[in-house]
């Protein structure tokens, strides 16, 4: 992930919403627990990420439908922002046991938020050291790039990428399609294989995007594993028909060890009077409803691992 412009305080504070719940906790782990609980007890537990994508279900939630801004549940939150939601039936709980239950839950909230900002404030503070240290020689390989290039991929870097963004917008430029891209997975292949295959994968999706571009097609790496794609001028359907393109190439792509993923979100800049950086937060939330149908389809799964 690039931080080097970013200092650490503020990184801390708003980085937290880059992670999904199976970076920060094992998943397995957290449903024996739910299992465990349910056994006891008779609750019905249903764990979903921030924007209501089912994570652990313990018990039938049939036709339940998380409702994470109406209805929340019990909010998971980590240095700040919520990052997930718990969801507790208990028509099947003894009326004895029900207020020990609530404790229980109310004490699971806690320890589930605890143990969140414990390993995402390792994980930062650790990627933040190996930044620092890179920070002169990545430095000086972009200078000698024109400052326009992420070192690793070829798109454009953060930096960049903002200026283009905000002389689209003061060109008056409308309609532009924004599209977030974002890598499936890439942290299972880091913890599986290290930092050179999980590098490699960057590199893979980057070329992929750049492969499936049109010259006029303005791609940035925004993150460590997420990319955004400007589409000026963008005609009725081209955006969908680049994603679909992209993710078609990964699922053909085929390799020993790496089975290339994205998710992928689209929304529209159609006035001349929005900012192209205002439309960033709902193209994000179009590619976590990608990601859930992807990560959630037949054979994705034996797919990511077949090179374990």
């Amino acid at each position: 992930m690039d931080y080097k412009a970013i200092p650490f305080e503020k990184r801390i504070k708003s980085n937290i919403r880059n992670y999904a719940l199976d970076n920060l906790y094992t998943i397995d782990t957290l449903r024996a627990y739910c299992k465990a609980l349910h056994a006891l007890t008779g609750v019905k537990l249903l764990l979903t990420e921030r924007h209501g994508e089912k994570v652990v279900s313990v018990g039938s939630f049939a036709g339940f439908i998380p409702d994470v801004v109406g209805e929340p549940g019990r909010k998971i939150r980590v240095y700040g922002r919520t990052i997930a939601h718990l969801y507790a039936q208990m028509d099947k709980v003894p009326d004895t046991m029900s207020k020990e239950v609530e404790k229980l839950l109310d004490e699971l909230t806690k320890m589930l938020s605890q143990w969140g900002e414990e390993a995402y404030l390792h994980m930062e503070s650790s990627i933040y050291m190996d930044e620092l240290e890179e920070k002169v020689g990545v430095q000086h390989v972009q200078t000698a790039r024109g400052e326009k290039e992420d070192v690793l991929t070829g798109v454009y870097h953060k930096l960049y990428f903002e200026d283009q963004m905000q002389r689209l917008d003061d060109l008056g430029v409308a309609p532009v399609a924004v599209v977030n891209a974002n890598i499936n997975d890439w942290k299972f292949v880091n913890d599986h294989f290290g930092d050179v295959e999980s590098d490699r994968l960057i590199r893979m999706i980057a070329d992929i995007l750049k492969q499936e571009a049109k010259p006029d097609y303005i791609i940035g790496r925004v993150d460590g594993d997420v990319f955004i794609i400007l589409i000026p001028m963008a005609e009725t359907g081209e955006a969908e028909a680049y994603c679909a393109n992209v993710q078609k190439a990964c699922l053909d792509f085929e390799d020993p060890i790496l089975a290339p993923s994205v998710a992928c979100g689209v929304v529209y800049k159609t006035n001349v009077e929005e900012q192209l950086k205002d439309k960033l937060p709902d193209a994000e939330y179009e590619m976590f409803n990608n990601k859930f149908g992807i990560k959630n389809a037949p054979g994705y799964r034996e797919r990511l691992e077949h090179g374990v």
